[in-house]
Order: structure tokens, then C-alpha cells, then sequence
């Protein structure tokens, strides 16, 4: 399933790359504190990753790049989650999402189930080798892949509608 979709990638002399970014930032702020309602929520559901996924796919690596670091900076110092601890694996895991993101939509051109399939993947995957080497326990490093699979489809789907809902701005 593809659909046809204005995607761009906005330079960083735009200002309209920082306003995306800020309205990316504000969805990756509001969303976690709406998932952290349920008990593991967080964990489980992953949102602090969703809008990064959408603002590199729609605008491109540097709006993703700015919403991947400033979403759980901003989220720690504001409500000290995620915890200090597992800052370094967040902004590594959001910083991949945002360069595999952006490079799935600059190399497909268009909103693709099968592309955000393997965004949700290639960060995910390339994130636990990092995380398994930051904090030297496989099991913990896994712990996307244990719990927080209904997170990654949330990515998946939630994405691609998203996206497919956006395609034509």
C-alpha cells in the first residue's frame, strides 16, 4: 500500500524547519504524558518516538533530527522522564529513527506500510546493538522487543495513517 505524498526536506537556513520542529517536540511531549496515564505506557506504547518518525518522513532529516534530541531533553528537564539513565538510548534510538525515517521517504518518494515497516525496524534493531553495548545486558536491551511491540505497530500503522492523512500539505 503506497500512497503519493509531498515530502520535503528543509534546510536549516528555513524557518519553517524549527517551527515543524517545535509542533513535533509539542506531539512528542503531549503524547508521552497521555501514555503515561496507563501503567506502562510508556514502555509499552513507545510514543516518545512517534512524532520523530513523522517529522523526518514528512520534512526531512534535520526536522527529524531536531525533534529526535529535543523531545526527551526537553521531556527530562520538564517531568524527569525518560530518567537520566536511559537519556543516551533514547536520543541514539530517536536519532536513528530520524535518519532511517528521512531516508526511507527520500529513497521511496512516497508513504509506504512496507517503508515505515522497515524504519520501525532498522531503528529498532540498530538501537538494541547500541543499547546492548551501553549497558551490557541483552535481556535489558531487548526490552522494546518484549514489551513494547504494541508500540512499534502503533509506529507502523499510527504512522503510515498519519503520513497517508498528511500526504497531499
Amino acid at each position: 500500500m503506497e500512497t503519493s505524498a509531498k515530502l520535503y526536506s528543509l534546510k536549516h537556513s528555513n524557518v519553517k524547519t524549527y517551527l515543524f520542529a517545535l509542533l513535533f517536540v509539542a506531539g512528542n511531549i503531549a503524547l508521552p504524558q497521555l501514555c503515561h496515564l496507563i501503567p506502562y505506557g510508556g514502555p509499552t506504547l513507545l510514543p516518545i518516538y512517534f512524532f520523530t518518525l513523522i517529522a523526518a518522513y514528512k520534512y526531512g532529516f534535520l526536522v527529524g533530527l531536531l525533534t529526535a534530541i529535543l523531545s526527551p531533553v526537553i521531556n527530562h528537564l520538564l517531568f524527569a522522564m525518560p530518567s537520566e539513565a536511559v537519556l543516551p538510548i533514547l536520543l541514539i534510538k530517536s536519532s536513528l529513527l530520524a535518519g532511517a525515517s528521512a531516508l526511507a521517504a527520500r529513497t521511496i518518494k512516497s508513504v509506504s506500510l512496507l517503508a515505515i515497516l522497515g524504519v520501525v525496524l532498522t531503528y529498532q534493531v540498530i538501537g538494541t546493538a547500541f543499547e546492548w553495548a551501553i549497558v551490557g545486558s541483552f535481556y535489558e536491551a531487548v526490552q522494546d522487543f518484549r514489551i513494547g511491540i504494541p508500540g512499534m505497530l502503533l509506529q507502523w500503522f499510527g504512522g503510515y495513517a498519519l503520513l497517508k492523512a498528511i500526504a497531499k500539505l
